[in-house]
């Protein structure tokens, strides 16, 4: 059974750091395109991070350069997907969310639409002016 639980939310002044953790079980971890997405208040649901197998990253423009994911796998089969939150600004404010299975692709109106096979129950994240 898959499993997916984040934490590491909180409240945080602009220009604030944060660090949300992600415990995956139940897949391939390993194997798995992993990402995070996030849903503000009255917004629809967004991708702002992705990590491939091989460690690759990509990330949306508006977080590029302040947030970081990575992934990490030990002996005990403990699997921890990361996104590092720096220069938080009050337009991060939302509900932050891990997937996995997740994929990158072209919609029909030529954008980019970002799908996930599973998701984890959401942390909040609130940043003050």
């Amino acid at each position: 059974q898959v499993q997916m639980v984040e934490s590491g939310g909180g409240s945080v002044q602009a220009g604030g750091s944060l660090r949300l953790s992600c415990a995956a079980a139940g897949f391939t971890f390993s194997l798995n395109y992993m990402c995070w997405f996030r849903q503000a208040s009255g917004k629809e649901r967004e991708g702002i991070a992705i990590i491939e197998p091989d460690g690759n990253t990509q990330y949306i423009e508006t977080v590029r350069g302040r947030f970081i994911i990575s992934k990490e796998s030990n002996d005990n089969a403990k699997n921890t997907l990361y996104l590092q939150m720096n220069s938080l600004k009050p337009e991060d404010t939302a509900m932050y969310y891990c997937a996995a299975g997740c994929s990158i692709q072209r919609s029909g109106s030529g954008g980019w639409f970002w799908a996930a096979n599973y998701w984890g129950q959401g942390t909040q994240v609130t940043v003050s002016a």
